[in-house]
């Protein structure tokens, strides 16, 4: 919490750099476990110290530091990375508590960002994706221990894989993006079957519940099992039982529709060199 956070340095290999956040030793050691394990970019590693220093007390009343701390936290990031936008919503009660934006939506010229903007969640879909399942399970359509084999009998290993572990990331199928840019080929349009086909149909990565492995692989299986129980696109099943309850209207799926040009655009940089438009992944890839 505010008051008791102390600023670490992390000790990191040569070659890696210095990274300086705030927070517990417990938060430190899995973000340096992180870093050495994926490459982490300096700017998740930024995000990840800004969400543990508004951490308070579930039920607790935001102090006044904690809006501070957000201010802070974000001016921290955009000294670091100038082109980089963020939009903050803090919800208490049901009841949205703090709104505010910060950055820029637009480079050249530049664009500030407002709370009003939209931005692409990219896998923070798949809460949504998950509780998609969920509800099918509440209404006894589906079980979470159910064999992918009972909606895709031709994926590898299918009769002992279950849908709680494509959920949990313990089945074993290898992570089509492992990357963090997109790559060329990535760029282009693909389907879930070619998804599957190309990454669910070969040798496993490893024995089924005996280990965790991000994988996207399995939440484009996931998204299908949905498809195939319900009878609708995941889009139409999600508007329809989620988003339009919570009066989500402006959520979209950018395979189906256009992203709108008063909306942020994502930028990419190599080493010291300028901000770039990001390359967008091509239809189907985001799950």
């Amino acid at each position: 919490e505010l008051g008791t956070e102390r600023t670490l340095q992390l000790s990191l290999p040569p070659g890696t750099g210095r990274v300086y956040m705030m927070g517990d030793a417990e938060s430190f050691r899995a973000v340096r476990e992180s870093i050495l394990r994926h490459r982490v970019r300096p700017e998740r590693v930024r995000a990840r110290a800004l969400a543990h220093r508004l951490r308070i007390k579930a039920g607790s009343k935001p102090p006044a530091e904690w809006f501070t701390a957000a201010d802070a936290g974000i001016a921290g990031a955009e000294a670091a990375d100038p082109f980089a936008a963020a939009s903050i919503a803090i919800v208490k009660d049901g009841k949205v508590a703090f709104t505010q934006a910060f950055g820029n939506a637009k480079l050249n010229p530049n664009v500030p960002a407002t709370p009003a903007m939209r931005f692409k969640v990219a896998s923070n879909s798949k809460q949504l994706t998950a509780t998609a399942i969920l509800l099918l399970a509440e209404e006894k359509k589906l079980s979470l221990d159910d064999k992918v084999a009972r909606y895709f009998p031709d994926l590898t290993r299918a009769r002992e894989i279950t849908i709680r572990q494509l959920l949990s990331h313990t089945s074993g199928y290898r992570d089509y993006y492992p990357l963090d840019y997109v790559a060329p080929w990535m760029a282009k349009d693909t389907t879930p079957a070619e998804i599957m086909t190309k990454w669910a149909k070969i040798p496993l990565d490893f024995e089924p519940g005996t280990r965790w492995q991000y994988s996207n692989t399995n939440y484009v299986i996931a998204g299908q099992i949905v498809e195939k129980v319900s009878r609708k696109p995941l889009l139409e099943f999600l508007k329809s039982r989620i988003l339009d309850r919570l009066n989500m209207k402006s959520a979209i799926d950018v395979t189906s529709a256009n992203w709108s040009a008063d909306d942020p655009i994502g930028y990419t940089h190599n080493a010291t060199g300028p901000a770039r438009p990001a390359v967008p992944e091509g239809n189907n890839w985001m799950w």
